[in-house]
């Protein structure tokens, strides 16, 4: 027999990104990226061309990188680009000035003086509140047997509950769920009806804050909510404005409204498809135990994290991460869904793990532009978890889950639809 020739394998081909089958299943394509080309360039939908960086170590290193600023201006953006970065729309409602476009010092102050507002002592008296909102959004739905629980529950819930923290009124939180609809669907909505959304909520959040302003006691009261409480924030004498103050109360808003949607649509659809894990929860929720729900939310945000690709970034100046020479001017996305499967990193990346404890996830950002909001987005996700899980033992997938479809934004990863089906239950007594 004669030897045969050895042939090199041919290389694999680089996948395709930003296709209806990547927004599905994106992993597989940030393996090959980790692979072959971990700091790869590549053109985005809109136009734009952006460094996507893949590997756990070199995106912690970026996301802390002060050469990478998080300002627009420092995009060397060719005309066509212009205003394809960012939140549709924020430039006009002057909405720049808050802290996922700036840097220090400004960015300093003004995170300083949200934080005094902001605080996790704020988010742990909330709780009570958001099992209450919980409890309420499982009445609507739990006696018919089925629901999407994506528009029935993971969408309105954290909309009701950061209007109610910034102290938006009960009878114009509706529009801000209005707005909000119109937001998250960015990624196959008209991009003109979010800059419209955006003016709008910009616009109301202005005249919110003049008038509580306008209002605002000498001294603070119990359960004040976020807004007074920003206006409240001092620093050595040094108050937010009132565009800093709406700046800031849209971010947290928008930034805080769709991870949490995410967080819990994703969550959910993973406990479904893992039902190992799920029984494992649901084991330990009834012994009373809420160690494995803890972990098991961190799990559920490395395993599928609400946000795919951290916020834009701009090189001020020439810099190299992972051996790639990147220009200055030129955008960088950190991909947080990548990073947080490195094998490098996590052991058995691709597998989910409720008791996870090396734990070091990105999923909510690295260094100065750690989300603010992470405190209340675990709160509202392990409320939101354990509740479902309490309340409707049996709840089941009604879709198969090739048929579900994923939403095509850039930043955010979540599903369109959840439809799930469950044994029919009585509401409880708690009411909105």
């Amino acid at each position: 027999m004669t030897n045969q020739p050895h042939l090199p394998t041919a290389p694999t081909p680089a996948p395709d990104l930003f296709t209806w089958e990547f927004a599905a299943n994106p992993y597989p394509a940030y393996a090959w990226l980790r692979e072959h080309a971990p700091v790869h360039r590549t053109e985005l939908p809109s136009g734009v061309e952006a460094w996507l960086v893949t590997r756990y170590a070199d995106a912690k290193q970026a996301l802390a990188d002060q050469r990478l600023s998080k300002n627009p201006a420092h995009h060397d953006e060719p005309a066509h680009a212009k205003g394809k970065t960012g939140i549709p729309g924020e430039r006009k409602a002057e909405l720049m000035t808050h802290l996922l476009n700036i840097d220090p010092p400004d960015h300093t102050r003004l995170r300083r003086l949200v934080s005094k507002a902001f605080t996790p002592r704020r988010v742990a008296e909330f709780a009570p509140r958001v099992q209450e909102l919980t409890d309420h959004l499982i009445d609507q739905f739990a006696r018919t047997g089925s629901a999407d629980l994506i528009h029935e529950f993971a969408f309105p819930l954290p909309i009701y509950a950061i209007c109610d923290l910034l102290g938006v009124p009960r009878e114009d939180q509706d529009d801000f769920r209005d707005w909000a609809g119109m937001m998250i669907r960015h990624g196959g909505g008209p991009r003109g009806g979010v800059a419209r959304s955006v003016k709008k909520m910009r616009g109301y959040l202005a005249e919110l804050i003049h008038r509580k302003r306008e209002a605002l006691p000498a001294e603070p009261t119990p359960g004040e909510d976020l807004i007074s409480g920003l206006i409240r924030a001092s620093d050595h004498g040094e108050h937010l404005t009132e565009n800093e103050a709406a700046a800031m109360a849209f971010i947290l808003l928008f930034a805080g409204f769709e991870t949490t949607v995410n967080l819990i649509g994703n969550g959910t659809y993973a406990l479904l498809t893992h039902p190992e894990q799920r029984r494992r929860l649901e084991t330990s929720l009834a012994d009373g135990d809420k160690d494995l729900l803890e972990t098991g939310v961190e799990e559920l945000l490395r395993y599928d994290g609400p946000v795919e690709l951290a916020t834009w970034r701009f090189a001020t100046r020439p810099l190299t991460i992972g051996g790639q020479d990147i220009a200055a001017g030129d955008p960088v996305l950190v991909v947080l869904a990548a990073a947080d499967r490195d094998p490098q990193r996590f052991a058995d990346p691709d597998v989910l793990d409720l008791s996870r404890r090396d734990n070091q996830h990105l999923g909510y950002g690295h260094g100065i532009h750690y989300c603010l909001g992470a405190p209340l987005a675990r709160l509202e996700g392990q409320t939101a978890l354990a509740t479902l899980l309490t309340r409707l033992p049996d709840l089941r997938l009604a879709a198969d889950p090739a048929e579900l479809r994923w939403r095509g934004g850039l930043i955010m990863r979540g599903l369109r639809t959840l439809p799930v089906e469950f044994t029919p239950v009585h509401p409880s007594t708690g009411g909105q």
